[in-house]
């Protein structure tokens, strides 16, 4: 008789993260053999998702669930400088964040959350809800859980094993083992996320898989024409879409347990593509006279630039490897032993990005790096980022910041067997099974899009700090 009086339900908001997801396979070349995901795309709207520059684990999710860059977060990889003497570098943890995530406006609305697998998020921090942390936990042995009771729920899930954060290395040519332990870490997430999403009352629930990076880098020379290593018919070459359809049929599971008040969000955090080589980027600098060692060069073997004794007073530039590259110059009065000038300093910028984005690869073909300037990418620049962030061959190409490879280009990575770096584009899929959006393809979708966009769901207000703008498909 007073149905009209009651309380309009409020939306519940269901992310699914997978980290390094590339749209090119899910959207297009295996969308027909990923049911699951195919329907939340023809009966929704979708789209790639621009990520953060750099394109890298740490700072995306961060960047993404916060919506803010990664010059207003202060922190620009996993290892970053924790101040302007040479060797003080810091881990970006959870304690490295210090803006505010999706969940933490949520909880202050009363809103409760679950949380698994989302990076940065170790060491753990009590939430409205439950939080499993990430692929950065050092162990297991210690809390990794929010409440902590919450670890023996899984221990009793997962009959006793052991559950897995990450795999224990994926840079590795033991290539059976490695797939053995990416399934294995995926079935007993499942099993938990199962659990979680029945059994724990919650109104916003994400998580974020790993294996999907992991696989990338694994595997991707196997099933990728275009990677220099790929051989016809080798054994792994349906290992990434094997895998997908796995993650497809475990999300299915989970998408049963959740009703038509729930709008579900597919996001990665950024994509992959074939890697093509390594770029030296230490050794290129002290060939052309930026990086000056008081010792030999190696002769014999790699030799982490860190391990070598530097001339700082003759040193005008040192750089570190990693998916991509970073420059830091060796500036007076910010540096200990400074040699350039303040009033050089963009000088000798400009002529290192001129000297780089010309460069051509091992063929004798452009290179097409691009070199970005942190004030020019970020809204505010804290802490301490490097003077340019680089992408050799537009993420063809890797940093590789050893010394002794006899030359400036190489083949083999330097931190183990890898054959794909990230992409700039991830995806997003979106569904809300109260609107009809029949397949609808959008674009100009930023990773900082999604924070004020879960909120907007969920009828909360939009901090004005945000960077991003809701999506409205």
């Amino acid at each position: 008789m007073f149905s009209f009086l009651r309380k309009k339900k409020s939306p519940k908001v269901l992310v699914i993260g997978l980290d390094c997801a590339e749209p090119s396979l899910m959207f297009e070349k295996w969308r027909d053999e990923l049911p699951t995901f195919k329907r939340l795309m023809e009966n929704g709207a979708y789209g790639r998702l621009t990520s953060a520059i750099p394109c890298i684990t740490v700072p995306a999710w961060s960047s993404m669930l916060s919506s803010k860059d990664p010059g207003t977060l202060g922190f620009y990889g996993f290892r970053n400088r924790a101040d302007y003497s040479y060797d003080n570098m810091s881990i970006a943890t959870g304690s490295a964040v210090k803006e505010k995530r999706v969940w933490e406006y949520l909880g202050e609305a009363d809103k409760q959350s679950i949380v698994v697998g989302v990076p940065q998020t170790y060491p753990i921090k009590p939430i409205n809800g439950c939080l499993i942390s990430s692929f950065l936990t050092p162990t297991v042995q210690k809390q990794y859980t929010h409440p902590n009771e919450l670890r023996y729920d899984i221990d009793r899930i997962l009959e006793g094993r052991e559950y897995d954060v990450d795999v224990r290395n994926f840079r590795t040519e033991d290539k059976d083992n490695l797939l053995e332990q990416i399934y294995e870490m995926t079935e007993k997430r499942f099993k938990v996320l199962n659990y979680l999403i029945r059994e724990k009352p919650w109104d916003f629930f994400m998580f974020v898989e790993m294996g999907v990076d992991r696989i990338h880098h694994g595997f991707w020379k196997y099933h990728d024409p275009e990677h220099h290593q790929y051989e016809t018919g080798n054994k792994y070459e349906n290992a990434i879409k094997e895998y997908y359809q796995y993650i497809d049929r475990g999300v299915a599971t989970l998408l049963e347990a959740v009703d038509d008040n729930t709008v579900v969000l597919v996001v990665s955090d950024h994509g992959a593509k074939r890697m093509d080589g390594g770029f030296c980027i230490n050794e290129w600098l002290h060939r052309e006279g930026y990086l000056v060692f008081k010792e030999e060069m190696p002769t014999e073997g790699l030799v982490n630039v860190e391990k070598m004794v530097i001339d700082w007073e003759k040193t005008t530039a040192w750089g570190s490897g990693g998916y991509y590259g970073r420059l830091w110059l060796n500036v007076q009065g910010r540096e200990p032993q400074g040699l350039v000038p303040k009033a050089d300093y963009e000088k000798v910028r400009t002529e290192i990005i001129n000297k780089l984005e010309k460069m051509v690869d091992h063929q004798g073909q452009p290179l097409n790096t691009i070199c970005y300037k942190p004030e020019d990418i970020y809204r505010e620049v804290r802490n301490v980022p490097s003077d340019l962030l680089i992408y050799f061959g537009n993420l063809h190409w890797r940093s590789v910041g050893s010394l002794g490879h006899k030359g400036i280009y190489t083949f083999e990575n330097d931190t183990g067997p890898d054959d794909a770096n990230h992409a700039q584009d991830g995806l997003m899929i979106y569904y809300d099974p109260k609107q009809r959006l029949n397949g609808k393809q959008l674009s100009n979708l930023q990773l900082m899009d999604i924070a004020p966009t879960i909120l907007q769901l969920m009828e909360q207000p939009i901090p004005g700090d945000m960077q991003g703008k809701a999506i409205k498909p």
